[in-house]
């Protein structure tokens, strides 16, 4: 027994130096990319596809459900972005609250006749479809009755008029040039680029004017703190790194670019599972491999999608357990990729990676939790491995978010002020003492929860709004953030 025990706490070990080096490693990559971004930023033409005719336009969706606390800014951020051409497509997803009111009173909505195609399925009844008054084109609402965040999104891509799709969560705000740097590459790789996703960073704490970021701070409190260090480290990083080796099998639902034929090629969005945006890649993945497609999937840090972040536990908590029950939904849905080499680096290294150490990876916190103090007990550890254990598991993981930090700061400057960097290094050592432990037993009981088939559950939001001082309680059983 004291060998199975000591066997075990060293499996533990070397797992967290293979987990901590894999984000190291990600987090090098992504630092390649974002040298690369910055040496050709002044070359980028971004001017020239501004006035270029050919520039092919969006359709922007979101969709809402609840979301009165901050839509009315969300959409002036949109409808003022810097795009030649683009429409915006707001689907009330059967908001119980003033969403839909706030839009009409702002944007003076009308209702019109209008058909809602059906080349993806959806499930729920639309209500009605309104425009402004003396309309240009350029924002369409739709109000239909709650099927959730995926029916939104089809109802959406159904109505879409233009070649590339733009999804993005109703509580973003998006910086002035976001829409024309994620589309770009559709431009200068029309025939390969599939769907393109952008950063997504953590409002709470920012001034919002007239829909913009005017002012970014850190926030408040330091549970959210602690979220923008994990966002920096697991979100920009990681993703970087995984798209600068074609391995992107994640986009956010909250600001991503697709192909609007492929899109309605592979049915939409699904509605059989919590993580519809990254399933919609995978299966995207899975559609052009299957086809022998040359395709890219791409992610690109500096378009930027500003959103709250849960700032309660509870919130936070009903967060976390729905991220982590969409990997194991979309691993267990998509099983038969998984090592599979007819899928290339998908099926052999992403997939895989996702399985061993995003599924995975709470499981094995909490077991080290148990058998380190149980070898520690037993003698069949010393007192030394158990510092050599903290160090790998903990002062490895903070070196890592330091350096994600310190890489962000060099590269995008986001938060100007000495303070706040400073309160992100004292977030990356907080994050260890309390907040890990607590996530991944969220984790463990999300992915429980889909093994098992139990309802998924939504939970409760609390937007504070991006103009407004008082939280406002919102239901989000309808269109969440993924």
């Amino acid at each position: 027994m004291l060998a199975v025990l000591r066997g075990a706490d060293y499996a533990v070990f070397a797992y967290f130096i293979a987990l901590n080096s894999s984000y190291l490693i990600m987090i090098v990559l992504a630092s390649v990319e974002f040298a690369k971004h910055l040496r050709r930023a002044a070359f980028a033409g971004s001017d020239d596809m501004f006035r270029s005719p050919l520039t092919l336009p969006v359709t922007v969706i979101v969709p809402a459900y609840n979301e009165g606390a901050g839509i009315v800014p969300a959409v002036q951020a949109m409808t003022a972005l810097r795009y030649p051409r683009y429409e915006i497509v707001v689907v009330d997803d059967g908001s119980s609250d003033d969403t839909f009111d706030k839009l009409r009173e702002h944007f003076d909505l009308v209702e019109v006749p209008r058909v809602v195609p059906s080349e993806v399925p959806y499930e729920s009844q639309v209500l009605s479809v309104h425009v402004p008054r003396g309309d240009t084109g350029s924002l369409t609402v739709v109000r239909k009755t709650n099927g959730g965040k995926s029916d939104a999104l089809n109802v959406g891509i159904n109505l879409a008029r233009h070649p590339l799709v733009c999804m993005v969560d109703a509580d973003s705000v998006l910086d002035p040039d976001a829409l024309l740097s994620v589309a770009k590459p559709f431009a200068d790789d029309p025939l390969r680029v599939a769907a393109c996703g952008g950063v997504v960073r953590i409002a709470n704490g920012c001034k919002v004017v007239a829909g913009r970021v005017v002012d970014v701070r850190m926030p408040r409190t330091w549970l959210v703190r602690i979220q923008i260090v994990e966002y920096l480290r697991a979100f920009l990083m990681s993703r970087t790194g995984w798209s600068r080796i074609g391995g992107l099998v994640v986009i956010s639902g909250a600001f991503g670019v697709f192909r609007r034929d492929l899109l309605v090629a592979i049915g939409g969005m699904a509605t059989d599972t919590i993580g519809e945006d990254a399933e919609l890649v995978v299966r995207l993945h899975h559609y052009l491999r299957d086809r022998g497609e040359d395709y890219r999937v791409i992610f690109v840090a500096e378009p930027v999608s500003w959103s709250e972040a849960p700032s309660h536990w509870k919130v936070l908590g009903s967060q976390r357990r729905r991220w982590h029950r969409g990997i194991a939904e979309i691993l267990t849905k998509h099983r038969h990729m998984v090592f599979n080499p007819r899928y290339g680096r998908i099926g052999l290294v992403a997939l895989p990676y996702y399985l061993i150490f995003e599924l995975l990876a709470p499981f094995v916190e909490l077991a080290a939790l148990v058998l380190l103090p149980l070898g520690l007990w037993a003698e069949a550890i010393d007192i030394g491995f158990a510092w050599r254990f903290a160090l790998v598991a903990y002062g490895y993981g903070l070196l890592v978010s330091l350096v994600a930090l310190f890489i962000e700061e060099v590269s995008f400057h986001r938060y100007p002020r000495w303070s706040d960097m400073l309160r992100g290094v004292v977030a990356a050592v907080l994050e260890n003492f309390g907040y890990r432990q607590v996530l991944a037993v969220w984790q463990v009981w999300g992915a429980i929860a889909a093994w098992h088939g139990r309802p998924a559950v939504w939970g409760t939001m609390t937007r504070t709004g991006f103009d407004t001082p008082e939280p406002t309680p919102v239901e989000t059983v309808g269109a969440g953030k993924s």
